[in-house]
């Protein structure tokens, strides 16, 4: 059956008419119009606008927030983007904030002795339950990597109940070995090895609550990624969550094992074998969450370019950025108190506004979605609940592509796709990329599992092909090369001690030359998804999720 398609609603009679126009024009329909060019002023502007302390930080549930909201909304009218079906540009998000407040505390008994976690030091914690007091006494259990994988063959619950219990698990999955070299996709991570596929087996196995043992390597990010993300407001989705989640420091679980009778090192050793069983340590659990809690509504952002073909407009492209960063907090007592979040995400954010200006008047076959998806730094929650509730059918939707902290230092040589390769996707990225003179950045090893870290993921696993279009910023080793160095690499890597930092903040002298080449090779191989006779298509074995084509 046809899908039906949403009717549009317009509040300014110049964008009619400028839209009206362009989808009567017939030779588009015949021919649609190569990628426009994505200018680097509009870019400019809106990123520094979108970093400026006037936002705030756009903070989920904040006023900064709002403001984003209401300036992106504002700028999508203004550019021509047609609104929704009810005349807006926004998707209502509720969610439950949340809030551990001084007080709380976990505290263990393990061989007759207490041991007392410090907050900030040696665990950080909240609760997803949606109560503002949570007590829980429970006993301890060790459960490796904390993973049921059928397709893995794997399973750290098997032989063991751990309702009721606190379980503690690694971060990451199993690695590799000489036998089985590409379990759990070798030395990539998988989306078992993040933190929130991690806190959501707890809840299905109906544990306590859940910490994860923090190492840097594991994580693939400091210890102060995971104590900023605590201290601020936590974000869900409404319905039942943990009563406990949080992170452990490898310091403290290794004290707390040695007292309860086990050794840290030693059971991890055991966790990387298969057929692992969980081990129950020698200690109880007791935790008080108190937590600020209030109802939240949030807002996606859209807009939308109809297609000029009578028949393929009925699919949709989607470009995302997620608008939201950490927000501001006047309660820590620094002088810079608010996290701007420049690189993450205003410069995808600025990216979308500036390539929708110069979309809007040169309409594609199908139809393309200009997305800006909110809280995805709560946990994806954007673009979770777009999925949940799609603005354009899922099964008519060809591709979403992602962009999230852009290139700041310069044009390069190449470009990257890392996640493409799972569609047809990559051929068609192949297919851009040589005909803007670039090549694609070779495959590495996912080691820090981005693929799974970024809106495309909600995406990807409800059956859309999708991917984050590369960026330089986080690859300091090589990966990309730059058409004039003048010390890019050193500047990447020095971006890599300013993420989720309040140092994230724009610079007027940043090189964006790269960053409008990534986002005119965004929207060129958008274009050609467009235009394509047939829709992109998952490879064998490699979707997440099904839709029907």
């Amino acid at each position: 059956m046809s899908p039906r398609l949403p009717r549009f609603t317009f509040r300014s009679a110049h964008v009619a008419v400028a839209l009206s126009s362009a989808l009567v024009s017939a030779h588009l329909a015949a021919a649609p119009a190569a990628a426009p060019s994505v200018q680097e002023a509009p870019l400019r502007a809106h990123l520094s606008m979108l970093a400026d302390d006037l936002f705030e930080g756009r903070g989920t549930g904040q006023r900064g927030g709002a403001l984003a909201v209401r300036y992106l909304e504002t700028q999508a009218a203004a550019i021509g983007l047609a609104p929704l079906k009810d005349g807006t540009y926004r998707q209502k998000v509720e969610m439950v904030g949340q809030k551990t407040l001084p007080g709380s505390r976990v505290q263990f008994t393990a061989g007759g002795r207490t041991l007392d976690a410090r907050f900030g030091r040696d665990v950080v914690f909240g609760n997803a339950n949606g109560r503002a007091e949570t007590a829980l006494s429970a006993p301890v259990v060790f459960v490796g990597y904390g993973i049921d994988a059928p397709d893995e063959r794997w399973n750290d619950f098997q032989g063991a109940d751990v309702k009721g219990k606190l379980i503690v698990a690694m971060v990451n999955d199993p690695r590799p070995t000489a036998a089985e070299p590409n379990r759990f996709a070798g030395k990539s991570l998988t989306w078992y090895g993040r933190w929130v596929y991690k806190f959501e087996e707890a809840l299905r196995q109906g544990a306590a609550g859940i910490l994860l043992v923090h190492t840097t390597e594991s994580a693939s990010y400091p210890w102060t990624v995971p104590v900023n993300s605590f201290s601020h407001e936590q974000f869900h989705l409404a319905g039942a969550g943990n009563a406990l989640q949080g992170w452990i420091s490898e310091d403290f679980a290794r004290t707390l094992f040695k007292q309860a009778g086990q050794d840290l090192d030693a059971l991890r050793a055991r966790a990387e074998v298969r057929g692992f069983a969980p081990v129950a340590l020698d200690a109880t659990a007791q935790a008080e969450v108190k937590s600020a809690v209030r109802q939240v509504v949030e807002y996606n952002v859209a807009g939308i370019v109809p297609g000029a073909d009578p028949t393929l407009k009925a699919d949709a492209v989607i470009y995302s950025a997620h608008w939201d960063h950490l927000g501001i907090d006047v309660e820590n007592g620094k002088p810079d108190h608010i996290w701007n979040g420049a690189i993450d995400n205003a410069s995808g954010s600025a990216a979308l506004l500036a390539m929708a200006q110069a979309a809007v008047a040169h309409p594609a076959r199908r139809t393309q979605i200009f997305l800006w998806p909110c809280a995805e730094e709560q946990g994806l929650l954007g673009s979770l609940a777009y999925v949940r509730a799609p603005l354009w059918p899922l099964a008519r939707t060809a591709a979403d592509l992602n962009l999230d902290s852009m290139n700041f230092v310069g044009r390069t040589r190449d470009i990257g796709v890392a996640g493409a390769e799972r569609s047809t996707l990559v051929d068609t990225a192949g297919q851009v990329a040589r005909s803007m003179g670039l090549s694609l950045a070779p495959p590495t090893p996912d080691l820090g599992g981005a693929y799974f870290r970024a809106d495309h993921f909600n995406f990807a696993k409800a059956g859309v092909p999708a991917f984050n279009v590369g960026s330089a910023v986080f690859s300091g080793d090589g990966k990309f090369t730059f058409e004039h160095d003048h010390g890019a690499v050193d500047k990447m890597r020095a971006f890599t001690r300013d993420y989720h930092q309040v140092t994230d903040q724009y610079d007027p002298s940043w090189d964006l030359s790269g960053m409008v080449q990534q986002a005119q090779f965004t929207l060129n191989l958008g274009y050609a998804v467009a235009n394509a006779p047939a829709l992109p298509r998952w490879k064998d074995g490699e979707a997440y999720g099904k839709v029907k084509r």
